[in-house]
């Protein structure tokens, strides 16, 4: 190599590490730095409890967060549109219920059938989302105060229903079990149903019109307006998907216990804006990934198992989760500014 040619070599490397600013660093940092606690929490994990790699432990985990997985997919969408939405909990407690009571409705069971009120919940979710989006819009109220809004009204709207009682379905045990029972192997209609609406919310985000309008009006809403496209369109749009998945993850939670109250899905909302802020999406939207909400879920989910696993008192585990998400936080904010 001739030293012109080791200079020009120079010069290209200090002019390529110079482009890189602080934020493209902390960019990639955040890409993999959830991933990076996932394996490190894992191998902790592993060498404190021999049974944590057991596969039947592992597929207890996604099992029992199929529901929190669910949400914060759909969730993605929102937060990434510049929402939240504080009303899933709520959602996944009214679905439930109206599930359960229509399972126990001689119309509904002549002309449907018992089990079919599985399928009640996800569309009276996705009827609740639209009100969440169609309220947001046209009050043009901070989707914060609206969903908070809604939470309590849903919820006390599932209390009026259910009569301030558990609704069971035990005695329709018989008629129902087909959606609940089967499974192959270690994998459940529940497991099955989740990674179906994952990837659907990956698909939509990432390959499709609607997606990259989330992205444009979570970005800079005024230039989305002059691109031709209606952020309350979006908006209606992302809150339905989120109201369409609390409702399924109330279907899932009320075929689990075969009851359902209406304190149900009390924390979710929490759960699932932890989950999506934990992955690296930017919680000032436009930008995001749904792939890094399953991280943000999973990572959770291994704290939550890890402390059940390891016998740790559980006063400690919301400790944890909360200094976790808070890191998570600081760092996104540190990027923006």
């Amino acid at each position: 190599m001739t030293a012109h040619s080791a200079d020009s070599l120079r010069r290209g490397l200090s002019e390529r590490l110079g482009s890189l600013s602080r934020h493209d660093v902390s960019d990639m940092l955040r890409s993999g730095a959830v991933l990076i606690l996932i394996l490190l929490t894992a191998a902790v994990l592993a060498v404190g409890s021999p049974h944590f790699l057991d596969l039947l432990n592992l597929f207890n985990i996604l099992n029992q967060n199929a529901p929190l997985l669910i949400v914060a997919s759909a969730l993605t969408l929102v937060v990434i549109g510049g929402g939240f939405d504080l009303s899933t909990g709520a959602i996944f407690a009214l679905s439930a219920v109206v599930s359960a009571k229509c399972a126990h409705d001689p119309f509904f069971i002549r002309w449907f059938g018992a089990s079919a009120c599985f399928l009640v919940g996800p569309m009276v979710g996705l009827g609740l989302g639209v009100i969440n989006g169609v309220l947001i819009t046209t009050l043009r109220v901070h989707s914060f105060l609206a969903t908070l809004a809604t939470a309590l009204i849903f919820r006390g709207v599932a209390q009026q229903i259910a009569g301030g009682n558990s609704l069971t379905l035990f005695d329709l045990m018989p008629a129902i079990e087909w959606p609940i029972l089967p499974r192959i192997g270690l994998i459940t209609i529940a497991f099955m149903t989740m990674v179906g609406f994952c990837v659907a919310m990956a698909i939509i985000l990432s390959r499709t019109i609607f997606g990259r309008h989330v992205f444009a009006v979570g970005g800079n809403e005024d230039a989305a307006v002059l691109a031709g496209i209606s952020p309350a369109k979006v908006r209606i749009g992302a809150f339905a998907l989120v109201g369409l998945a609390a409702g399924l993850a109330g279907s899932i939670g009320l075929s689990r216990v075969l009851a359902a109250k209406a304190s149900d899905g009390a924390g979710l909302e929490f759960d699932a804006i932890a989950g999506v802020i934990l992955g690296g999406n930017s919680i000032y939207g436009g930008a995001g990934a749904v792939w890094r909400s399953w991280a943000g879920v999973i990572l959770l989910a291994l704290v939550n198992n890890g402390f059940n696993i390891l016998q740790i008192d559980p006063f400690y585990k919301d400790i944890a989760k909360g200094l976790i998400i808070l890191s998570s936080v600081a760092i996104g904010v540190r990027r923006r500014a």
